[in-house]
């Protein structure tokens, strides 16, 4: 699982190079979006931009690699049981990803989507996740997936959270691939530093016992995301060096160095990468 000459045993790329490329350290396979390429997951291959020039001012090609690998996944489990499952965190870094992933050639009907963790705000304000997520995937073939939002329009955290179990219930299974982001305090979903949260392990789903950001959270908890089949990190900035790098080398003292690393996939940018 080590990315050596443009090459992986999961995704490969030809033509550009990748600097830093990538690695399995410890289980987290890195992607590090840097010139043209041309990526195979699994059968499928795909041209993601013509020439390095146009990779050099996208800075939406990170997305697209993450919208790719998520697509097969999702696939990959379609084949397999009939039914797939998606869990997306807030965050503006998944929107452009997602508006992508909406265009894939999916059995959509088949397919569930989750929410990773919301806050608790009134219907369609713009501080809730679900308001971003409905917007990105409006007008695309994703449209006909199941979506089941948590509940998280009114004042209670704690409500919220227990009417998300039986959602998660209906799965009968774990959630095939979960999308995480990463805060430049540490955080992953709503676990954030310092909250009880972190500690609750008796269920998939809790609220956080403070506010995060001004708002009370609902999100989904370590044994739900660490069950998953498959994480998905997109990262995306200058301001997550740091985190990225202790993410890299498994620090548990952040929140997010305690996502299970053996089914995880990392995709970044090159400034979240911290190249020149």
């Amino acid at each position: 699982g080590v990315w050596r000459g443009g090459r992986w045993r999961v995704g490969r790329v030809e033509g550009g190079g990748w600097g830093r490329g990538g690695y399995r350290g410890g289980g987290v396979r890195r992607a590090h979006v840097e010139c043209r390429l041309r990526l195979q997951i699994g059968a499928s291959a795909y041209e993601l931009v013509d020439g390095c020039e146009g990779v050099a001012h996208r800075r939406d090609v990170q997305r697209s690699v993450a919208a790719l690998h998520i697509a097969e996944a999702l696939r990959n489990a379609l084949a397999a049981r009939g039914r797939a499952s998606l869990a997306v965190s807030g965050g503006t870094s998944p929107w452009i990803m997602l508006a992508e992933l909406g265009t894939e050639n999916l059995d959509w009907a088949s397919v569930d989507i989750l929410q990773v963790d919301e806050r608790m705000a009134p219907d369609g304000d713009d501080l809730r996740n679900l308001t971003h997520l409905e917007r990105s995937l409006s007008g695309t073939r994703a449209v006909a997936a199941h979506l089941h939002p948590m509940a998280c329009g009114g004042t209670d955290a704690d409500v919220a959270a227990a009417a998300y179990l039986p959602v998660l219930a209906a799965l009968n299974g774990p959630i095939d691939v979960v999308h995480l982001g990463l805060g430049e305090d540490g955080h992953t979903a709503s676990l954030a530093p310092g909250d009880p949260v972190l500690n609750v392990t008796d269920v998939p789903v809790a609220a956080t016992a403070r506010p995060f950001n001004g708002t009370r959270r609902v999100t989904l908890t370590y044994p739900c995301i660490n069950s998953a089949r498959q994480v998905v990190w997109l990262l995306t900035g200058a301001g997550k060096v740091p985190m990225v790098a202790r993410l890299d080398a498994g620090d548990r003292s952040i929140p997010a160095g305690r996502i299970e690393r053996e089914n995880a996939v990392m995709v970044l940018d090159r400034a979240a990468a911290g190249s020149a």
